[in-house]
């Protein structure tokens, strides 16, 4: 059975991670207590100044805070709480006979403080990438899609083009779409890991900057990156945002395999397929190849469709990683097709590799949300 995101269990460790830093701010409060004589029960015997005191007060507000902006879901909480762990660590060295305890509380916060700026770290990285996507955008005067433009192509390419809805609208320059999505990262994985992703495409020049977030487990999350630029691919994997498990870049085999899923995903957004970059050539009633190459890379995949132009799957040997000795057959097909913004393309597919011991089902994805022709990125 697909696994589901488990966000009682998520939501039971965030509530478990304010309790503990708050819990752990207001012990602090003990220091402040005692160097102003406002408690005659203390755990601490050493004599405290009143300069430390306030040092403690400030401390316990620190992480008081802390546990508010993640109870808010502030994002940069683990600036304060990272303020407040140096300041409590060095008071537990001063106090340490009294204190040194406090330095295991401190240590498993510093791991969640860790896992926090990690994410915000590698999601910032991600952002300033697709801004320099957006601003190498060619912010060309958009033009009306006519029939004339589809002379010269393949009659089931023509077919799904005017099927498509795309004849009397203004050609695409940019898109935004966001995913929910279901994976397996092996073979013999029984399971499924949920995720989320977002994606980002331009049209001219051609480039995409896709990136997803996966639960393993509550505990547990990977963060992903993929994206194809100026002809070029790179992937990367990282464990709680923070540990890098994949990583894949100047490669020509990554080059090919991104630019073969970039030509796939033009489904999204059919206007593409119109772009100088892209040559077709028909195959039989209901299919065409199309050839892409761009900046050094080229790449090639077969279109299927139905009688009536919908797009049924696409076809490819492409290589799996960049380690893999020869490509193998990939493909991408469409379960669910409706209108998006006037545009009638696939909601719902699923990716399969053509394995040695069997086909592969490994990704089955649901847009939630397409936008096209952004005049700006809309960054987090």
């Amino acid at each position: 059975m697909p696994i589901k995101f488990n966000y009682h269990k998520q939501r039971t460790m965030r509530i478990a991670l304010i309790i503990g830093i708050g819990i752990h701010g207001l012990i602090h409060l003990l220091g402040f207590f005692k160097a102003f004589g406002l408690s005659e029960i203390s755990p601490i015997s050493q004599p405290i100044s009143k300069t430390h005191g306030l040092i403690w007060l400030l401390t316990s507000l620190l992480f008081v805070s802390t546990s508010i902006l993640i109870l808010i879901r502030d994002e940069y909480w683990w600036l304060s709480g990272f303020l407040a762990l140096i300041i409590s660590q060095i008071l537990i060295i001063i106090y340490w006979f009294d204190a040194k305890f406090g330095t295991l509380a401190n240590v498993i916060i510093s791991v969640a403080i860790i896992i926090g700026y990690s994410r915000v770290n590698f999601r910032n990285t991600i952002n300033s990438e697709r801004k320099t996507l957006f601003e190498n955008l060619n912010r060309q005067p958009p033009k009306i899609i006519d029939e004339e433009v589809l002379i010269g192509l393949p009659i089931i390419i023509q077919k799904w083009l005017a099927n498509s809805g795309i004849l009397g609208k203004q050609t695409i320059s940019n898109v935004y779409l966001a995913q929910e999505l279901k994976l397996k990262m092996k073979p013999e994985q029984s399971d499924w890991y949920s995720g989320r992703a977002e994606q980002y495409f331009t049209i001219e020049p051609p480039a995409f900057n896709w990136s997803v977030q996966m639960e393993i487990s509550p505990a547990l999350n990977v963060a992903g990156r993929d994206r194809f630029e100026d002809g070029k691919g790179e992937m990367i994997i990282k464990l709680l945002s923070l540990i890098p498990v994949a990583k894949a870049k100047n490669d020509q085999k990554v080059n090919q395999a991104t630019l073969q899923r970039y030509m796939a995903e033009i489904v999204w957004f059919p206007s593409a397929a119109l772009s100088q970059y892209i040559t077709w050539e028909p195959i039989d009633d209901f299919s065409a190849r199309a050839t892409m190459e761009y900046k050094g890379t080229k790449g090639s995949g077969d279109f299927h469709f139905d009688s009536d132009g919908n797009f049924k799957k696409f076809v490819a040997m492409r290589y799996k990683d960049a380690n893999a000795i020869k490509p193998v057959e990939w493909s991408v097909i469409a379960t669910k097709t409706e209108e998006q913004n006037g545009i009638k393309i696939p909601v719902e597919c699923e990716a399969s590799w053509e394995l040695e011991n069997g086909k592969w089902t490994w990704l089955t994805l649901k847009i939630t949300d397409l936008r096209y022709n952004l005049k700006d990125m809309p960054l987090d």
